[in-house]
């Protein structure tokens, strides 16, 4: 059967294993192939090809359940479960999503694009299944990385105080989440998978009965099932700890090796109340050059599959913002010891990579553990230190109580920067970074600011380290536009003051951070049509600069506010609020993104269908003075 031809993943019913090694080539091919064309994440998927064809050959796929925890591994699940014709399409606008959606396929049981919620969801699965009296098998599948999430160890904790409920969580272990996992948990599973009796026993032990007289091939099953007995014994201490929770646990097992897979998922599915099935992966299992690069091919833009290079780009670009942020943070933390970086788990991506190369003692990785992450800065500032939590917009969500309970209402000195802020592109709906200014406004204390562009930022990172409380940083993905950089001696903005950039009679222009740029490229358009514009950059949407916008708002009569945000809750409708309570009666119009989700595309593709391009904002307002042009350009 070629993978082409699988529509549903029963088929997989009944296939060899040599049948199925052939399936896993060709989920790799066209795996690697779609990837290197349109980018994507790369190394999760290819890590879990056996385990994901062994779990469904021993599943009924109409009745059974699988979870998976983020989604970056289920490529190959999307692979087998009939979406192998538009695969091509896959994180492009109108295509298949890069993460799980239940709205795309009946076989995505469970949404997933942040981390450690496959125990939690599968739990409720189970529990609801023997409510209402039915019997069907429900699986979680979670890698390592998602492991130190508490939100997984308290679903843990729940389901091992459940011995009647079935269900089944497959570790998928490769070291790994985006960068090398961090903490004591991965340490111990590290410990098991490569303790000498464990290597000892998974490599030499079949190989010696084979060699024994009249037992040859012939006691395969009974060799597997001595090397379970035997691994265990080799490594009680680790089974122990998942046993003493409530779960019987199986493993370590080698997840390329088919017949051990099935094997032993077939004997987990028998055994009463909560499992555990320990599986050792390699993650960019297949491509060499993803093996040796695990933290770089976890997620690739288009690449050339030869030589895993991407196409060299010959116009010359302005350093991203995460890079800015990066090389500025540590040349203050140079200078200051009392500056420390926070990541849960995503150095790279926040560009506290620098900081961790240059000043390691002045850096903290938690690991996937946002809400961790905002309540060990909290103590660290109690002693008077300057903690940074660099976490992305959409994660940073997951800490909301830990920033209200722990830093505001304390009035900690808690810097947050928050990297991929607004419209972020082809992850969809579980990654936009939307709501940061709306669920953060509304807490007493904070401190929102947002940059214009990469200089702006250098100054806000020291206004961020200098100002005493807690305050926020907002800053989108993806390049600056080229702003002259200072390499030292940024001085500190003074709180909740904006700047005046264009003056004219006719319409104010609030512009928050990256719709700055925007709001001028607007305002020139509106210039060709006879109508002058007075734009500002805000900088903060709290404390507003009323004392600059006010007067001006009142004067001129007509206001429009620009955000990369959610309009409910955002930056707009703080201006709402106060030209209400100023009893400013003018017309507002709120430009951002509307009460709705946005999904995959990329972010050009998604400003355009949400009208938040420079000619479609400008043709708006163009319409509210009632002029109704056919086309309107830059």
């Amino acid at each position: 059967m070629h993978l082409s031809e699988l529509t549903h993943p029963n088929q997989l019913h009944g296939l060899s294993i040599y049948q199925l090694q052939q399936m896993a080539r060709q989920i790799r091919e066209k795996h690697l192939q779609t990837v290197a064309a349109s980018g994507g994440h790369l190394g999760p998927g290819l890590g879990v090809v056996e385990l994901t064809l062994a779990l469904y050959q021993t599943l009924d796929l109409d009745r059974d359940k699988v979870t998976w925890d983020v989604g970056h591994q289920a490529y190959p699940h999307k692979l087998i479960t009939g979406r192998y014709a538009r695969f091509h399409t896959l994180r492009q606008k109108d295509g298949i999503a890069g993460y799980l959606k239940r709205c795309e396929s009946k076989f995505d049981h469970f949404g997933a694009g942040h981390a450690s919620t496959s125990i939690s969801s599968a739990l409720g699965m189970a529990l609801a299944r023997d409510m209402q009296g039915e019997d069907y098998k429900v699986v979680a599948v979670i890698g390592d990385g998602a492991l130190t999430g508490g939100m997984a160890l308290e679903a843990i904790n729940h389901a091992g105080h459940l011995p009647k409920t079935n269900l089944l969580v497959v570790l998928n272990d490769n070291e790994m989440s985006i960068s090398p996992n961090v903490g004591a948990i991965p340490r111990y599973l590290n410990k098991m998978r490569l303790s000498a009796p464990v290597q000892f026993i998974s490599e030499n032990l079949e190989e010696q009965f084979k060699h024994l007289p009249f037992v040859g091939e012939s006691l395969a099953p009974e060799i597997g099932r001595v090397k379970e007995g035997m691994k265990r014994l080799a490594v009680p201490k680790v089974g122990a700890v998942f046993e003493e929770l409530g779960f019987t646990y199986v493993g370590p097992i080698d997840g390329h090796n088919l017949q051990e897979l099935i094997t032993t998922f077939q004997q987990a599915h028998k055994h009463p109340g909560p499992v555990l099935v320990h599986v050792a992966t390699t993650k960019g299992k297949g491509y060499e050059i993803a093996e040796k690069d695990q933290v770089g091919y976890h997620a690739q833009s288009p690449f050339n599959l030869a030589t895993g290079k991407a196409a060299p780009s010959n116009k010359p670009k302005p350093p991203s913002y995460s890079k800015v942020f990066g090389d500025t943070l540590t040349k203050i933390a140079e200078n200051d010891r009392r500056v420390i970086g926070i990541t849960a788990a995503m150095a790279t991506g926040t560009g506290l990579d620098i900081l961790q190369k240059q000043l390691p003692d002045q850096y903290i990785d938690v690991g996937i553990a946002e809400q961790h992450a905002v309540t060990l800065a909290a103590g660290m500032a109690c002693e008077g230190m300057r903690p940074v939590a660099t976490i992305y917009s959409t994660f940073l969500q997951r800490a909301f109580d830990q920033i209200i309970h722990d830093v505001c209402i304390q009035n900690l000195h808690v810097f947050f920067c928050i990297d991929r802020a607004g419209i972020v592109g082809s992850d969809g709906p579980t990654h936009q970074g939307m709501y940061d200014i709306a669920y953060l406004r509304c807490i007493p204390n904070m401190v929102l600011m947002a940059p214009k562009d990469e200089a702006e930022l250098q100054r806000m990172i020291v206004t961020g380290i200098e100002h005493t409380g807690p305050i926020a940083l907002r800053y989108p993905r993806g390049n600056g536009y080229g702003a002259p950089l200072m390499e030292e001696g940024w001085e500190p903005l003074p709180i909740g003051k904006g700047e005046i950039l264009r003056h004219g009679d006719d319409v104010l222009l609030l512009g928050y951070g990256s719709m700055v740029y925007p709001s001028m490229q607007v305002a020139e358009i509106l210039s060709e049509h006879g109508i002058q514009a007075t734009v500002i950059n805000a900088r903060f949407a709290k404390p507003l600069d009323t004392e600059l916008i006010l007067p001006l708002a009142q004067k001129i009569g007509r206001v429009v506010t620009l955000e990369e945000g959610c309009l409910p809750g955002g930056f707009g409708s703080a201006i709402a609020e106060a030209l209400l309570d100023a009893d400013i009666a003018v017309p507002l119009t709120r430009i951002g993104v509307p009460d709705q989700l946005v999904d995959h595309a990329t972010p050009d593709e998604s400003k355009a269908a949400l009208g938040l391009t420079p000619p479609q904002m400008a043709e708006r307002i163009l319409k509210l003075f009632s002029r109704q042009p056919s086309a309107v350009s830059v």
